[in-house]
């Protein structure tokens, strides 16, 4: 790590805990941001997809330890 960092690091470690949850939360936002909104779209249309079938039954659904449990034995 170098000097700038370090001292940003060392200066965040300092702030109150309150100060710094807000601090993470921004900087894990800043990774959150599509890079490509197109691609985000598209996640959210499938999104809205997927709901409108379970909403409607149309897709099956199972509970989530029957789907831990197969995908253990697939990959076992």
């Amino acid at each position: 790590m170098s000097a700038m960092p370090n001292r940003d690091y060392q200066e965040a470690l300092s702030l109150p805990a309150d100060e710094r949850i807000n601090l993470v939360e921004l900087l894990l936002q800043s990774l959150n941001n599509p890079l490509q909104p197109d691609i985000e779209g598209a996640w959210q249309a499938e999104a809205e997809r997927r709901i409108a079938l379970i909403e409607t039954e149309e897709a099956e659904t199972i509970p989530a330890e029957e789907a831990l449990k197969r995908i253990r034995e697939r990959y076992q």
